[in-house]
């Protein structure tokens, strides 16, 4: 069993994300998720937050989640294989639906939501929701209703920070502190927030060692 209290994960990090990573599936209700498999780590966060660009430096390519300029592009859950053949994968990523896009129409809003809530409730494989914030912006009423959901749905959420690049030092610590409050009475999340930039590569380390540690002390 290893101790994962005092190990660095950064190069099982480095290592579990130099390895194959492959779209698998796509499930746009939740009679059509995938049969359960190893273990799942989701991204969830605003329609304009960075997620695709996120998952993209987080997995070393370009073009693994589809960047655009046009918001709310994301109208399923998106599943990938990571470290291993489909089929043979050590971890599955799974981009979530963009919530708080206003252009889209208000059935698609709650197909979306409904979505959400059937994958995150008695999901046994999902380990943990990575929320993505705006560092620009901090925490809003969406994410506020996210959080929410999260903790009714009994779902360890760690907050990731996007736009690191974009701040300066005391606008960054001022953001910290502000979701750090936020977070401090919520049963369901993980206090260590991660501030990232897709842009810069900032926090992309730490992130994959976090998420190293997670898969390790689950299989222990």
């Amino acid at each position: 069993m290893q101790d994962t209290t005092e190990t660095d994960f950064s190069e099982q990090g480095r290592l579990l994300f130099a390895g194959p990573c492959d779209f698998i599936f796509a499930s746009a209700k939740a009679s059509d998720l995938p049969p359960l498999g190893p273990a799942e780590i989701a991204f969830a966060g605003r329609s304009n937050v960075g997620k695709s660009s996120l998952l993209n430096a987080l997995t070393n390519r370009k073009t693994l989640a589809r960047v655009s300029n046009t918001p709310g592009r994301t109208q399923q859950l998106n599943f990938f294989a990571l470290g291993g053949a489909p089929g043979a994968e050590r971890l599955r990523l799974v981009d979530m639906p963009g919530y708080g896009y206003a252009a889209v129409g208000k059935e698609k809003v709650a197909s979306w939501s409904q979505l959400m809530r059937d994958y995150l409730k008695g999901r046994a494989s999902l380990a943990r929701v990575f929320v993505l914030v705006d560092g620009r912006r901090g925490v809003k009423s969406l994410d506020e209703e996210m959080f929410d959901l999260l903790d009714q749905s009994a779902v360890s959420y760690q907050v990731i920070l996007t736009k690191h690049d974009e701040l300066k030092a005391a606008e960054r610590n001022e953001v910290l502190a502000q979701i750090t409050k936020a977070l401090e009475k919520r049963p369901a999340a993980f206090p260590e927030i991660i501030f990232t930039s897709a842009h810069s590569g900032e926090g992309i380390t730490e992130l994959r060692g976090s998420i190293a540690k997670l898969i390790a002390e689950r299989n222990a």
